[in-house]
C-alpha cells in the first residue's frame, strides 16, 4: 500500500471516528476530481447560458451528501458510490430549473417541424445543412439545437426510483428501476431498437463512430477525446452534434 493510500485510509479512519470538519474537508477535496469530471461531462450537452460553476456546486452538493452516507459495510468502492450521488445530485438540479431557454425551445420545434416538412417535399431524411438554410439558420444552431432538446427530454423523464435515495441499490438514485420482466413482444421491440442505433451508428463516418464510442461507452471528456484523435475540443464538440443530428434523424426516419 502507498503512502497515498495509507494517507487515504487514515482519513477515512478519523472521519468515521469524529466526523469533524477539518477531515471532511480533506476527503472532499481528495474526491473533488469526481465533480469535475461529471461537471465537464454533462456541462458538455448544456447550453451556453447555464454556467459550469453552477453544475460543479450541484455536483458538490452530491459529494456531501455521499461523505454523509456512504456506508463503509456495503461491498462497494467509494468512488463508485459517489459518482452515482455526484451525477444525480446535478441531474435534480437541472430538472428543478428551466435551464433551456424558450427560444431554444422554440427553435427545436420549428426545426423539427422543418425536418417533416423537407422529408415530405425530398422524399428522404434531410441534413442539418439543408434544414439550416430552409430555416435561414447555421448548420452550427441546427444541431446545437438538437443536442440541446434532446438532452433536455431525457432529463425530463429521468425520475428517481424512490423518495428516499437509499433505497435504490448502490445509490443508484437517479435510474428507473423496472420490476417488470419485459413480455416477448417487448423484449423484441427492445432488441430491434437496439439493431436499429447499431445500424444508425454505422452509418457515421469514421470520426463520428469513435466520438460516439470514446464519449458514451469509454466515458472519455471532449477534452479527453480530442487528445485521442488529435483534435480540439471545439472540434470533437462540432462532430459530436453532428453525429447525435445523424443519429437522431435516422432513427426518426425508420
Amino acid at each position: 500500500m502507498g503512502n497515498k493510500d495509507k494517507h487515504i485510509e487514515q482519513l477515512w479512519e478519523n472521519y468515521i471516528k469524529y466526523k469533524d470538519e477539518h477531515t471532511t474537508n480533506q476527503l472532499v477535496e481528495h474526491y473533488l476530481y469526481l465533480v469535475d469530471y461529471h461537471t465537464q461531462r454533462i456541462s458538455s450537452h448544456l447550453p451556453k447560458n447555464v454556467q459550469r460553476d453552477e453544475i460543479r456546486s450541484l455536483g458538490l452538493f452530491g459529494l456531501y451528501d455521499a461523505l454523509q452516507k456512504f456506508d463503509l459495510n456495503r461491498d462497494l468502492k467509494f468512488d463508485t458510490y459517489a459518482s452515482f450521488r455526484i451525477r444525480g445530485a446535478i441531474i435534480d438540479g437541472l430538472r428543478k430549473e428551466d435551464w433551456l431557454p424558450r427560444s431554444t425551445r422554440e427553435k427545436a420545434k420549428k426545426i423539427e417541424q422543418a425536418s417533416s416538412e423537407l422529408t415530405q417535399k425530398l422524399q428522404r431524411t434531410p441534413t442539418s445543412s439543408e434544414i439550416a438554410d430552409y430555416l435561414n439558420m447555421t448548420r452550427d444552431e441546427v444541431e446545437t439545437s438538437y443536442k440541446d432538446a434532446m438532452f433536455a427530454n431525457l432529463l425530463s423523464i429521468e425520475q428517481r426510483a424512490s423518495d428516499d435515495p437509499d433505497d435504490a441499490k448502490e445509490g443508484i438514485g437517479y435510474s428507473i428501476i423496472d420490476h417488470d420482466q419485459l413480455s416477448p413482444e417487448e423484449h423484441l421491440v427492445q432488441e430491434e431498437n437496439y439493431t436499429e442505433l447499431a445500424e444508425s451508428i454505422k452509418s457515421l463516418n469514421k470520426n463520428e463512430q469513435l466520438v460516439i464510442s470514446l464519449f458514451y461507452h469509454d466515458e472519455l471528456t471532449l477534452t479527453e477525446i480530442g487528445q485521442v484523435l488529435s483534435l480540439t475540443t471545439s472540434r470533437i464538440s462540432q462532430i459530436h452534434k453532428q453525429a447525435i443530428f445523424k443519429l437522431k434523424q435516422s432513427l426518426r426516419s425508420s
